[in-house]
């Protein structure tokens, strides 16, 4: 089995969803958590805090430097992930259909370094 990472995006500035839809949401994500748990899929998963919370740290010359905001200056961010077990990449692309659907954004698919290379 190789592990994938179901990365879901945001877009911020967008029209926040009501509140009776972002707790449809977190039902929806629950189910589908479950649902990976029980077909033995489940490895971590975790929903991020708005972008504008991040705190970048560079070394540059031995020198640790610290920025707020976001490393990308862009309105798509990272809002959450799953890590799955899948036996190939379609398998995974299925549990990202699922996921983006539970959670009602885009959700990218990758596979980690080093599962399955030669």
């Amino acid at each position: 089995m190789t592990q994938y990472l179901l990365s879901v995006h945001m877009v911020e500035g967008a029209d926040d969803p009501s509140p009776d839809e972002v707790a449809k949401m977190y039902e929806d994500v629950e189910v589908f958590n479950e649902e990976l748990r029980v077909k033995g899929a489940w490895v971590f998963a975790g929903g991020l805090h708005p972008a504008d919370t991040a705190t970048v740290v560079t070394v540059k010359n031995g020198e640790v430097l610290t920025t707020d905001g976001p490393f990308a200056e862009t309105k798509e961010q990272l809002g959450g992930f799953w890590i799955v077990e899948a036996a190939d990449l379609d398998a995974a692309l299925a549990w990202a259909a699922k996921g983006a659907t539970a959670c009602r954004g885009p959700v990218e698919v990758r596979p980690f370094q080093g599962e399955g290379e030669a």
